[in-house]
């Protein structure tokens, strides 16, 4: 079985890989759509980061390709409904960069209150100014979270003992951690916080969700911060807060247009405003969190191939097999009633006993992982591909 991973992957991943007994194939860049279908020849499973397009066209032209890996936390950039369709299951990563991501968004927060940047800027020009004009301690200050997942949350905790007062917005009833406190509307929100940090994920309908109307909703010299997705903010508008003064300061770690390749000319009307940070796209960029998503996202890799596992599969039913003592067959079907009853009777027809059997649906697509025992296993393979609700089926 063949692995193609792309965007420098951690070799941790590659160990792992290799470990299992993979012939694994490497790319350090990111691969447009044409490049990337070329690249598919004859590959089961591909890791990427957040730089390659995994598109319905890549889906159609790569009928081998069983899983993917998303060596990071969003999954935007990845069709998953034409992964469903295709049968190819996804994994990623949702908690390996945590850390690194809220570590970054304080520092940023800290560097900013501080005005640190300018000072930085101003030193390496040769001008010493030791002032504490503009220069804030973050504790007692307002932070506003966008988004209370897994890095919200975090960052709220981390945030909270560095004395600062913590308000959240999220869509979803989320339980509110230490003194954190929920509020019922973004614009009461943004109201109350002097600091906005945005931690929402990349579906569609977040695309350009914050926008002109919502910085002129917080309140004046407050800063902004987006280590989540580039779609969600309107940069445009965010330079003309900046440069309006409305907003002191800012910092982005995410585009809605990003350069494939090191190297690449970053482009962006933001670029030499003063107290804005911009990093390029490195919230989760640390070596302990790459290390952590390359062991994880090579381990589902190896699982879903060896075991027929698909636990915290993003778009798969979730089984989470055990060790295969006897055959295993891991039927991915429609879900329509009676289609089990159809498996079991090819099973059946083959003189097969069912040791344990786990089944379990998502919309529209059924999972079923079978242990089985027999004398002879010729010809069902064959059968249970033969099944009008058979999408992909192998046999362990």
């Amino acid at each position: 079985m063949k692995i193609l991973l792309l965007e420098n992957i951690h070799s941790e991943a590659v160990r792992v890989l290799n470990n299992r007994g993979y012939e694994i194939e490497t790319a350090s860049g990111a691969l447009g759509e044409d490049d990337l279908i070329e690249a598919l020849d004859g590959v089961d499973m591909l890791g990427i980061r957040s730089r390659t397009n995994v598109t319905r066209r890549v889906l159609e032209a790569a009928p081998q390709l069983s899983a993917v890996g998303a060596f990071c936390i969003g999954t935007n950039q990845i069709d998953l409904e034409a992964a469903s369709d295709h049968s190819v299951a996804v994994f990623n990563a949702p908690y390996s960069n945590t850390r690194s991501v809220v570590e970054l968004a304080i520092a940023e927060i800290i560097a900013m209150a501080r005005h640190l940047t300018d000072r930085n800027r101003d030193m390496h020009a040769g001008l010493w100014d030791k002032s504490a004009t503009g220069s804030h301690e973050v504790r007692g200050r307002t932070l506003g979270i966008v988004g209370y997942g897994n890095i919200g949350s975090q960052l709220s905790i981390v945030a909270e003992a560095l004395g600062m007062r913590v308000y959240f917005y999220d869509l979803a009833d989320k339980l509110a951690l230490g003194n954190a406190k929920r509020v019922g509307s973004l614009e009461e929100l943004l109201e109350v916080a002097e600091t906005i940090s945005l931690h929402v994920d990349g579906r569609s309908s977040n695309k350009g969700f914050f926008g002109a109307e919502q910085f002129a909703q917080m309140r004046p010299r407050s800063l902004f911060l987006n280590l989540s997705r580039g779609q969600i903010v309107d940069l445009d508008a965010l330079h003309d807060a900046l440069d309006s003064g409305h907003l002191a300061g800012a910092a982005i770690d995410v585009y809605p247009s990003e350069p494939r390749n090191k190297g690449e000319e970053f482009v962006s009307n933001l670029r030499g405003m003063p107290n804005v940070i911009l990093t390029p796209h490195v919230g989760g960029s640390t070596l302990e969190a790459q290390e952590d998503i390359g062991r994880f996202v090579a381990g589902k890799l190896g699982d879903y191939d060896a075991l027929g596992n698909t636990s915290m599969s993003v778009n798969f039913p979730e089984v989470a097999a055990a060790e295969v003592t006897t055959r295993r067959v891991v039927h991915l079907h429609q879900n329509v009633p009676g289609v089990m009853a159809r498996l079991n009777s090819a099973l059946a027809n083959h003189d097969m006993n069912i040791g344990s059997q786990m089944l379990a649906t998502r919309g529209e697509i059924g999972y079923a992982v079978t242990d089985i025992s027999g004398d002879s296993y010729d010809g069902l393979l064959a059968e249970l591909s033969a099944l009008d609700e058979t999408k992909r089926v192998r046999i362990l």
